[in-house]
């Protein structure tokens, strides 16, 4: 269940940044170089066994089991692979910067709501000034 809802949030988070729309451009890509390779490429003789060799170069495994000869799938592999490096790392940069976007909101709120209840000090009660103070150990024990 909780893997189902960090890709719900994965996905939104793509949505909101639109690299959605490079990651399926990039499925789309691997798919129809599949296919031109299958197209020309003799020594490929079926769709699955060019799906196997697109996951191969996207992997930089290359296991050698399937090779390309011509011209124009050596090309769409160097294209492949470039691709596949572009998508991952524009993939990879949207959601770092997305969580550290987070983070940041998260500390500014927690300061913002910290200097609140400094500024009302001396209207708090007893139970609110020792939460206050252990929450200040708390924070430098963390530092």
């Amino acid at each position: 269940m909780r893997v189902r809802k960090d890709f719900r949030i994965l996905w939104r988070v793509l949505k909101h940044t639109q690299a959605d729309k490079v990651l399926l451009s990039y499925v789309a890509f691997v798919f129809v170089c599949a296919l031109l390779i299958w197209i020309f490429e003799p020594g490929i003789t079926t769709y699955r066994a060019a799906l196997w060799y697109c996951y191969a170069v996207i992997s930089t495994a290359g296991f050698g089991d399937v090779v390309v000869t011509t011209f124009i799938p050596r090309l769409l592999s160097v294209l492949l692979t470039a691709y596949s490096l572009i998508a991952v790392a524009i993939i990879t940069g949207v959601v770092v910067n997305f969580y550290i976007q987070v983070m940041e909101n998260r500390n500014r709120d927690t300061i913002v709501n910290f200097l609140d209840q400094l500024e009302r000090l001396p209207e708090m009660s007893e139970e609110e000034l020792k939460d206050l103070s252990e929450r200040v150990t708390e924070f430098r024990r963390s530092r």
